[in-house]
C-alpha cells in the first residue's frame, strides 16, 4: 500500500468518524426529545403552554433533520475535494499564472475557501428561509441574506487577504520559528479587531442606536454605578431586521466598551428581566471570563500552528495529499480541512469551561439583584420565545451545548440558595 493511500484512508477515516459521531448524538438527541414529547415536562408547567412546547420539539426536530443533511453533505464534499485531487491541480493552476510567491499563495487559500463554502450556501439558504420562516423567526429579506454574504466575502478579503500574505512572508523571514511569529500576528490581529469591529465592521451590518431615555435606561445605568461596570454607552440593535431570536452582549475594551441590547430582548422581557440579563453579561466581566477566554483561544491556537509546522515539515503531509513538498500554502488549507476532525472531539471540553462560566456569571447576577426570579424568569421566556429545547439529550449537549440548559440552571441557583440559607440559620 502507498504511502498517498494510507494517508488518504487516514483523512477519510477521521471524516467519517466525525460525521459519525455528529450522526449519533443527533439521533440520541432526537429520541431523547421524542420520549419527553408528550407534555410539558412538570418543572415548566404553568410557563411554558401545551401548543408552544409542542412547537418547539417540533423545531428541534426540524433543526435536528438539517443538522444531520448538513453534517453527511460537508463529509461528502470534503472527501470529494480530497480525493478529486482538485486542490493540488488548483494549486499548480496557481503557481503556473500567478507563481510561487506570498502573494499567490494567500489568493489560493482565500480562493479555496471560499470555493468551498459555496456547497454550503443551499442549506445555508434553506435554514434560514424555510425552517427558520417556517417557526415565525425569519425577517431576512433575500436582498439582506445575499447583501451579508457579499459585505462578509468583501470583509474576508480585506482583512483576510493581507493577513495570510504576512503569514507566508513570515515563513520566508523567519526560517523555522515561523510558526510563532504568525501566532503572535494572528493574535494582534484578533485583539485589534475586537477594538475595530465594533466599530467600524458591525454597523456595516446593523443599526446601533442609544438607547433612549427612560426608566429602563436609568434602570441599567445605575446597575453599572452599583457593580463598578462603566461602558461608554448603553446601544440597541436592530436584531429584528433577520430573526426574531434575540441576545445581549457588551464589546470592546476600556473607555471603548459598550453594552449591546437587541431590540427583540427588550420587546420580549420586562425592565428587572433585562436588568438580571445585564448583571449577568457583568458578571462575566467581573469574573474575568473573557480574558481568561482568550487566553485559551491564545493557547488553542498556539498549539495548532505548532502543529501546523511540524506536519508543514513533513514530505509525506504534502505527497499524501499529491502536492509537492515546502509549500506551506498548501499545508495551511490541508490542516484547515482536516483539523476539524480532531476538534470536534474536543468541544466538550471547551464547553463544560464555558458553562462553569455561566454558571458564576448566573450567581453574580443572583447576588447583585438579591433574588434569583428576575434572571429565572428571562431565562425562561427566552427559552419559551426561542424555542428552545427543554430537555435535550445529555451527551448532545455536551457536544452542542456552550451554556448550561434551562433545568440545569435553574438548579444551580437553587441549590446556592437553598446553601446560603443553610449556612445563614435557614430551614432550607
Amino acid at each position: 500500500m502507498t504511502a498517498i493511500s494510507d494517508l488518504m484512508l487516514a483523512a477519510t477515516g477521521l471524516i467519517v468518524f466525525r460525521w459519525l459521531g455528529q450522526a449519533i448524538l443527533n439521533q440520541l438527541n432526537r429520541r431523547h426529545v421524542l420520549d419527553h414529547a408528550g407534555s410539558v415536562p412538570g418543572v415548566f408547567r404553568g410557563q411554558v403552554n401545551d401548543a408552544t412546547y409542542a412547537k418547539s420539539v417540533n423545531y428541534t426536530l426540524a433543526k435536528n433533520q438539517l443538522s444531520q443533511v448538513e453534517d453527511a453533505w460537508s463529509a461528502v464534499v470534503l472527501l470529494a475535494v480530497l480525493w478529486s485531487g482538485v486542490l493540488p491541480w488548483a494549486f499548480a493552476l496557481f503557481q503556473d499564472h500567478f507563481g510561487s510567491s506570498a502573494w499567490s499563495g494567500a489568493a489560493f487559500l482565500l480562493c479555496g475557501g471560499i470555493a468551498l463554502s459555496i456547497p454550503g450556501l443551499p442549506l445555508d439558504w434553506h435554514h434560514q428561509f424555510r425552517l427558520e420562516e417556517r417557526f415565525g423567526f425569519n425577517t431576512s429579506t433575500q436582498k439582506l441574506w445575499w447583501m451579508d454574504r457579499v459585505k462578509g466575502l468583501m470583509f474576508a478579503t480585506l482583512l483576510g487577504y493581507p493577513l495570510l500574505v504576512l503569514i507566508l512572508k513570515l515563513a520566508g523571514w523567519t526560517g523555522s520559528m515561523w510558526w510563532l511569529w504568525a501566532w503572535g500576528v494572528v493574535l494582534l490581529f484578533q485583539l485589534v479587531l475586537m477594538v475595530v469591529a465594533p466599530m467600524v465592521i458591525l454597523p456595516l451590518f446593523n443599526k446601533f442606536t442609544p438607547l433612549a431615555d427612560g426608566s429602563l435606561r436609568e434602570r441599567l445605568l445605575k446597575l453599572g454605578d452599583r457593580t463598578g461596570f462603566t461602558a461608554r454607552t448603553i446601544q440597541v440593535m436592530d436584531g429584528s431586521r433577520r430573526s426574531r431570536h434575540s441576545n445581549a452582549y457588551f464589546t470592546g475594551f476600556g473607555r471603548f466598551r459598550k453594552i449591546v441590547l437587541f431590540d427583540t430582548l427588550i420587546a420580549q422581557l420586562s425592565e428587572v428581566e433585562l436588568e438580571s440579563v445585564l448583571a449577568h453579561e457583568i458578571g462575566h466581566y467581573k469574573k474575568r471570563h473573557i480574558p481568561k477566554m482568550l487566553a485559551w483561544s491564545a493557547l488553542s491556537s498556539l498549539a495548532a500552528f505548532y502543529l501546523l509546522a511540524v506536519l508543514a515539515g513533513q514530505g509525506w503531509f504534502y505527497e499524501g495529499f499529491g502536492f509537492e513538498s515546502g509549500e506551506i500554502s498548501a499545508a495551511l488549507l490541508l490542516f484547515t480541512l482536516l483539523a476539524g476532525t480532531v476538534t470536534f472531539w474536543l468541544t466538550p471540553l471547551g464547553n463544560h469551561w464555558s458553562r462553569k462560566h455561566e454558571y458564576e456569571a448566573d450567581a453574580y447576577a443572583a447576588d447583585t439583584m438579591g433574588e434569583t426570579s428576575s434572571l429565572s424568569g428571562a431565562l425562561r421566556k427566552l427559552t419559551e420565545k426561542n424555542l428552545g429545547n427543554l430537555t435535550p439529550h445529555p451527551a448532545f449537549s455536551a457536544f452542542h451545548y456552550s451554556h448550561p440548559t434551562l433545568l440545569e440552571r435553574e438548579q444551580a441557583m437553587a441549590d446556592r440558595t437553598a446553601g446560603q440559607a443553610s449556612h445563614s440559620g435557614g430551614i432550607y
